[in-house]
């Protein structure tokens, strides 16, 4: 078994794209060799910014011989069939192969070598690679048919063990030489095989494994920030960066003006992040520090410092253009930017910005007012109980409406003056939409979207917003993915909830719903957020009075997905959701949590056969539910198990009914449970099919009232198993 060499070496291949650039070459080479009946031991894949290279182990010598058959046409079929099978094989009617009647052209392929199989594989994966973007170059770019890669290709290495793959693309052969560090060697170097190829490269100051460039900057940023006192900001995504932006990874830490530290930490730390790729550090008390670590291609003589100080250079310069947005942006209003909305399309179909944000101050308003997001004040109103009393909406002081800054912020806001004296829980929620989307029209925001709200949040404190509102505008897109935090803080809620209802509900309006894999306008994570906030805030919202059956349904399909990676069923958020009517999130999920519980048990799964062999019987039967729980008058003496089933649903039907009423979904199933023995006693003694119309008729009733009893806690038809 031998080992195989393939290493594409180009200009900088773009840090984003090595990591699937890594994967497309094993896939490739695996399916290249697979059409030949060839499969390595293992394979490895490397990327650098210079070359892209896989090692196959454990390749034969050459592929096996094999004997492909060919099924053809009846020995007694007429001569143009045969005719036309023998032109098709290129054989004689004598090299044919009969069985059973049957001809067959058999033909044997000898094995192949190894490397022969390689020299057309190797220009296959090249033309077919799948870059996202990819160049043409040189005097051959002229035509269409040219080679295209991501950045110009300048050579191939491939070693079949020892020995050379000889191909040729585009006028690049392959060969044995390559090329270390662009600045430590330069010069041409000889790979002898797979062997020694990581340690040859590593010697001329290239390391190929990513993952070792990765854990290398990984460990020596963290080690120079400790060094200094300090704690480095994790960022695995930043890691990962400087690794595909280095061949020899060398992290330097520096300093700046720690006048910018007035400046938002998190623009400081955008600002290092996404124009520099730089890390920043903490001090010992969190604050973020003036110190940032920068990640060279390069071991100077000097230590670093001159690339150090350039480094601090260009981050000064960015950091005079972020103090510059954030100053400028403060001499204007919230208000102020907020009237600029006006001329910003939200949609064509739904309006400017400032259309938006009028809906959804309004709804935030409306859900204070209603009760369904509260203050967590005793003074404010206690309970969260569904459509509570506006009595009590929201008139306690700051403090008593203050809370601590959200889990997932960097740093807390800076104190505003109590601004809000006076102002009900339901004003400073609706100030707060109206100033939500104000941050959009700012410089800093122009300059970094990602910092949009965060931003906004900073503005308004200064500004002498109060700190709910401040912390609403901050935080109102939360939560915006699967493990973000989700807001606690009334205001928040309220904003957050009302700009995700408003972008499902007016979208769904618009005929602009989600379809298939397509969500343009972000409408499924809208409606996971809209599920977070109502379940982790314990909101009792009636969602059918802002949203129609259509959307719903889409909620159900949410609540299905985010409820996933909790252990619960989708059937029985189906079961549920099924009988209509159920539009709270808290008591739903209440109701199938008791569900789930009651069918694992023996009473349950017992119960759900039950029920599906009445509803099977109904359904054989064409018995349409009567829909009113009438108890029909029987004008004959039941038998035993008849009478049985009867008293026993007399006495389950209204203490499950009550139960569901009370949200005592756990007594609603134990009710339920009680029809279990009678049921199965009644399937055993009773002929549901009595020739006796009349006892027919009186049965099939019987089962009806068992389906709808049932149907008061859930649908358990949409009950899998």
């Amino acid at each position: 078994m031998t080992d195989f060499l393939l290493e594409l070496r180009s200009e900088e291949i773009p840090a984003r794209m090595q990591d699937k650039a890594r994967d497309d070459l094993a896939r490739l080479f695996a399916a290249e060799l697979g059409k030949a009946g060839l499969a390595a031991g293992s394979l490895v894949t490397y990327a650098t910014p210079r070359r892209l290279v896989l090692i196959a182990r454990d390749l034969p010598a050459e592929t096996q011989a094999v004997s492909e058959e060919l099924k053809g046409p009846k020995a007694s079929a007429p001569p143009q069939a045969l005719d036309g099978f023998l032109r098709k094989t290129g054989l004689t009617r004598e090299q044919l192969v009969e069985r059973d009647g049957v001809l067959y052209a058999v033909t044997d392929k000898p094995g192949r070598a190894t490397t022969a199989v390689l020299a057309e594989a190797i220009p296959a994966i090249i033309r077919g690679f799948p870059w996202p973007k990819s160049m043409r170059w040189g005097a051959a770019s002229a035509s269409t048919e040219s080679l295209r890669w991501v950045r110009p290709l300048h050579g191939i290495v491939a070693l079949f063990g020892e020995e050379l793959v000889e191909v040729e693309i585009a006028g690049i052969r392959s060969g044995f030489a390559t090329f270390g560090h662009r600045f430590h060697h330069p010069g041409q170097i000889t790979i002898g095989s797979a062997a020694d190829y990581v340690e040859k490269l590593r010697a001329c100051h290239v390391i190929v494994d990513q993952d070792e460039r990765r854990a290398l900057i990984r460990e020596r940023a963290t080690a120079l920030a400790a060094g200094a006192g300090l704690v480095l900001v994790q960022d695995e995504g930043l890691v990962a960066e400087n690794a595909g932006l280095t061949e020899w990874p060398v992290p330097l830490l520096g300093r700046f003006d720690a006048d910018f530290l007035t400046v938002p930490p998190e623009v400081i730390q955008l600002t290092a992040r996404v124009n520099q790729k730089y890390f920043v550090c903490r001090d010992a008390d969190g604050a973020l520090a003036n110190a940032f670590v920068c990640t060279a291609n390069i071991e100077a003589t000097d230590g670093g410092a001159q690339i150090v100080e350039g480094n601090r250079k260009v981050l000064a310069a960015r950091l005079s253009d972020a103090r510059f947005f954030y100053e400028t942006d403060l001499k204007t209003p919230l208000d102020a930017q907020a009237a600029k909305l006006a001329n910003i399309v939200f949609h064509e179909k739904l309006g400017t910005v400032a259309d938006k944000v009028d809906r959804v101050a309004k709804l935030a308003r409306w859900l204070v007012e209603e009760g369904i997001v509260q203050s967590p004040s005793p003074l404010v109103g206690e309970g969260r109980g569904p459509l509570a009393s506006a009595s009590g909406k929201g008139e306690g002081d700051s403090a008593s409406l203050t809370t601590p800054p959200h889990p997932s912020a960097p740093s807390a806001l800076p104190p505003s003056p109590t601004r809000g004296e006076g102002m009900t829980l339901a004003d400073r929620a609706e100030r707060a939409a109206r100033l939500a989307k104000a941050d959009l029209v700012t410089g800093m925001v122009g300059e970094f979207p990602e910092l949009q709200g965060l931003i906004g949040g900073y503005y308004a404190a200064a500004q002498g917003e109060p700190r709910e509102v401040a912390e609403a505008v901050r935080d109102h897109y939360k939560p915006v993915g699967q493990g973000d935090d989700v807001p606690t803080a009334p205001v928040t809620v309220a904003v957050s909830l009302a700009d995700k209802l408003d972008s499902i509900t007016q979208f769904f309006a618009a005929d602009l719903r989600p379809s298939g894999s397509k969500d343009p306008f972000a409408l499924r994570r809208s409606a996971l957020g809209v599920v977070a906030l109502i379940l982790d805030n314990g909101l009792r919202f009636p969602l059918g009075r802002v949203a129609d059956r259509a959307v719903l349904d889409f909620f159900a399909d949410r609540l299905k997905v985010q409820q996933r990676e909790a252990g619960v069923r989708h059937d029985l958020i189906d079961a549920v959701f099924a009988l209509g009517g159920e539009d709270d999130l808290v008591r739903l999920l209440a109701r199938v949590h008791a569900l789930q519980a009651f069918v694992a048990t023996e009473d349950g799964a017992n119960l759900l056969a039950g029920y599906k062999r009445a509803a099977n019987i109904l359904k054989k039967e064409g018995h349409a539910p009567a829909g009113d729980g009438a108890v029909q008058a029987l004008g004959y003496t039941p038998e035993p198990a008849e009478a049985a089933l009867i008293a026993a649903l007399d006495a389950a039907e209204p203490a499950a009914t009550a139960a569901v009423a009370a949200e005592d979904f756990e007594g609603a199933m134990a009710a339920l449970a009680s029809l279990r023995a009678p049921i199965d006693a009644f399937f055993e003694g009773v002929i549901v099919n009595d020739p006796d119309s009349a006892k027919r008729a009186a049965r099939l009733a019987l089962l009806d009232r068992v389906r709808a009893a049932v149907h008061a806690v859930a649908d358990f038809s949409k009950i899998e198993g």
